[in-house]
C-alpha cells in the first residue's frame, strides 16, 4: 500500500513539474516599444564610450583640444542626460516594461559605475607613472597607494550595482510608472555626476599650466576620497531628491525659477566649476536633511 501512495505522489509531482515547465516555456516577451530602448541603449554606448576615451594617455587631444578624460565626463553627462528621458519616452508611449528596468540598470552600472571608476584610476595613474606616462593601476600595483586606489574603484562599482538592484526592487517596474519624489541612498548618476564633475573641473585646472600644475596633482589624489564616500551614500539610508520629478515635473516657485536662471548664467563663464558645486552640493543635501529630519522616514518625505 505504501508503494502504491509513493507511485501516486511521484506522478503527481511530475505532472507539477511538467505543468511548469511548460508555464515557463509559454512565456515570451511581449512586443517592445523602441524608442525608450534606443535611448537607454544610447545610454550604455556613451558610458562604453566614456572608458575608451578613459584610457587615452595624455598625448592624445580630441576636438577642442578635450583631453581624453574630458572626453569621458562629457559621454557620462551624456549617458546621464538620455538616462533621465528614457523613462519619461516610456511612459509617454505606454511602454514600461520590466525589460526596460532591468536594460536601464545594466546601462548605468556602465555609465555611472564602471566608466567613472576607470576615470579615476587613469587619473591618479597618470601621476604614477614615470614621467607622466600612464600606468594603469590594479590589484597588482607595486605602490601601495595605487592598490587602496584601484580597491576604492572597486568598491564604488559593487556599491553602484547594488543600489541600481536595490533601486529595482523598490519601483517594482512590473506595476506600471513609479512618480517617486526621493530616494533611498544616492542614486548612481548623482554619484557618477559628482566624480565626472569633479575630473572635469581637474582637467580644466590643469590646462593652464605653470603654477596649476601641483594643485591639479594634489586635487586628483584627493578624488578618491570622494569616490569613496559616494560609495557609502549610495548604499545608506539616506533619503535623496529625485531633482527631476521634485523640481521640473512639477510647478515651482519664482525664487525657484530665478537660482536656476542664476546657475545657468553662471555656467556660462564657470561651467566645470559651477557644474562641480552643483554636484557637491547635491550630495551634501542627503546628509543635511537627515540631520535636520532625525526621525522622519523617507516615505513620510513622499
Amino acid at each position: 500500500m505504501k508503494m502504491v501512495e509513493c507511485v501516486v505522489l511521484m506522478d503527481q509531482m511530475d505532472n507539477q513539474n511538467d505543468g511548469t515547465n511548460r508555464a515557463r516555456r509559454r512565456r515570451v516577451i511581449p512586443p517592445q516599444t523602441v524608442w525608450p530602448l534606443l535611448f537607454t541603449l544610447g545610454n550604455l554606448v556613451s558610458g562604453f564610450a566614456a572608458i575608451h576615451y578613459a584610457y587615452k594617455g595624455p598625448e592624445w587631444h580630441g576636438p577642442w583640444g578635450w583631453s581624453g578624460l574630458t572626453m569621458a565626463g562629457a559621454l557620462i553627462f551624456l549617458g546621464m542626460f538620455l538616462d533621465s528621458i528614457d523613462g519619461a519616452v516610456a511612459r509617454l508611449t505606454n511602454s514600461v516594461t520590466e525589460l526596460g528596468a532591468a536594460l536601464d540598470s545594466l546601462s548605468d552600472l556602465v555609465t555611472c559605475g564602471v566608466a567613472p571608476a576607470v576615470m579615476v584610476l587613469t587619473l591618479v595613474s597618470s601621476y604614477l607613472g614615470d614621467d607622466g606616462t600612464l600606468t594603469l593601476l590594479g590589484p597588482d600595483a607595486d605602490l601601495p597607494w595605487g592598490k587602496v586606489v584601484w580597491g576604492i574603484a572597486a568598491v564604488y562599482v559593487c556599491c553602484t550595482a547594488l543600489r541600481l538592484a536595490r533601486f529595482t526592487v523598490e519601483i517594482q517596474p512590473e506595476k506600471g510608472p513609479n512618480e517617486h519624489l526621493a530616494f533611498h541612498g544616492m542614486p548612481s548618476p548623482g554619484a557618477a555626476g559628482l566624480i565626472a564633475s569633479l575630473v572635469l573641473l581637474h582637467q580644466h585646472v590643469l590646462s593652464g599650466g605653470g603654477d596649476a600644475l601641483w594643485i591639479g596633482k594634489a586635487y586628483a589624489f584627493g578624488i578618491p576620497a570622494v569616490m569613496f564616500l559616494g560609495s557609502i551614500a549610495m548604499v545608506s539610508n539616506i533619503p535623496y531628491g529625485h531633482f527631476v520629478n521634485r523640481y521640473l515635473g512639477r510647478p515651482q516657485s519664482f525664487r525657484f525659477i530665478t537660482s536656476l536662471v542664476i546657475i545657468l548664467f553662471l555656467c556660462m563663464w564657470w561651467f566645470q566649476a559651477t557644474v562641480a558645486l552643483a554636484f557637491v552640493a547635491y550630495a551634501m543635501t542627503g546628509p543635511i536633511y537627515a540631520f535636520k529630519n532625525r526621525g522622519t522616514t523617507l516615505a513620510d518625505e513622499q
